[in-house]
């Protein structure tokens, strides 16, 4: 696979991001820092360039743990940082105070100063709004993004769990003052969860945005959870969505494993080879914790689903009402 097919413009922006997204949720707690570090390293050797983290990551061990581990891997490697793009979010809870999260232009403004500490970098290339914020306009949002603009600290700005009329709304409110909007958002999409299909992914794509597909395993509940049951080496989709998913879908994850063996290819790779034959995914953001994992995703880069494999798919897990988007798919 050449170059050029592991990269691809992040929506309607120029901006070129590699197509698999290295997600550093599991940095602090589950991957330690020199493990972390390595994981990076690998990760860019292979042309994964987009690496995608949160002012809150890194939870387990403090807030803004994993940015601070990214910041110190960019420090130790003069010259990787204009080789990555790099993503962060704002919004969920920093402190306890009341104007500590959110997205005030306050909280954006401030978030964004403490974020550049942490990555130790002078600009963010996508700053997502992490999740809508009911209490704050449009208009203010996009007041705090254009000011960071101007300062030269972020690029493109991302939203993150936003409904599909949200996103109209904060386009159409950067049209009024000519701004180029959303370049990007970032949705919960998998072969088990594909409510996104219904309005968040027609309107991305109707306003020019890129889709960034969070959890495209749902866990690990489609990377080999029974097995992994089976076998005791069951981490991650031992606990979570995972494993909150499971009793109402083992029969369908039977099957879905049994598929895969058929296949004969790992159902980690599966999974995530169906969200990247998603038309309109720019990049599903996987959170390997060894550069095994790495591989695996870059085997399922390599060997898209062949037409007869999607199609088992789709009847296995078959898309919301009758597929598609609304109103289609829920009219009879």
């Amino acid at each position: 696979m050449s170059d050029d097919d592991r990269h691809v413009r992040l929506g309607a922006t120029g901006l070129r991001v590699s197509r698999l997204a290295l997600g550093t949720v599991n940095f602090g707690g589950r991957v330690e820092e020199p493990a972390a570090h390595r994981l990076l390293d690998h990760a860019a050797a292979e042309g994964i360039d987009f690496v995608d983290t949160a002012n809150i990551y890194g939870w387990r061990v403090h807030k803004g743990h994993a940015e601070e581990v990214v910041g110190r891997w960019l420090a130790a490697r003069p010259g990787r940082r204009d080789g990555v793009v790099l993503a962060t979010k704002v919004g969920e809870p920093m402190d306890r105070g009341p104007n500590d999260r959110g997205l005030s232009a306050r909280n954006i403004i401030a978030s964004c100063e403490e974020s550049l500490r942490r990555l130790r970098t002078d600009w963010i290339d996508l700053y997502q709004l992490h999740r809508p914020d009911p209490g704050v306009g449009w208009e203010e949002i996009w007041t705090a993004m254009e000011t960071l603009v101007r300062q030269g600290k972020i690029r493109y700005t991302g939203s993150s769990n936003f409904p599909g009329w949200g996103i109209a709304a904060g386009q159409e409110a950067a049209r009024r003052r000519s701004l180029p909007g959303l370049a990007s958002e970032q949705c919960l999409y998998n072969l088990a969860v594909r409510h996104a299909e219904l309005e968040v992914i027609p309107a991305a794509r109707h306003y020019g945005a890129g889709v960034l597909a969070w959890s495209p395993l749902h866990g690990g509940l489609l990377g080999g959870v029974l097995r992994k049951l089976a076998e005791g080496t069951a981490v991650k989709s031992a606990q979570g969505r995972a494993e909150a998913a499971l009793p109402a879908l083992r029969g369908t994850i039977e099957r879905y494993e049994a598929l895969c063996r058929e296949f004969g290819r790992d159902p980690a790779e599966v999974g995530l080879a169906w969200v990247l034959s998603r038309p309109d995914v720019t990049a599903p953001v996987i959170g390997p914790r060894t550069p095994a994992h790495v591989d695996g995703a870059l085997r399922a880069l390599c060997a898209p689903l062949a037409a007869d494999e999607s199609a088992r798919l789709e009847e296995l897990f078959p898309p919301l009402g009758h597929g598609g988007a609304g109103p289609a798919a829920w009219l009879t």
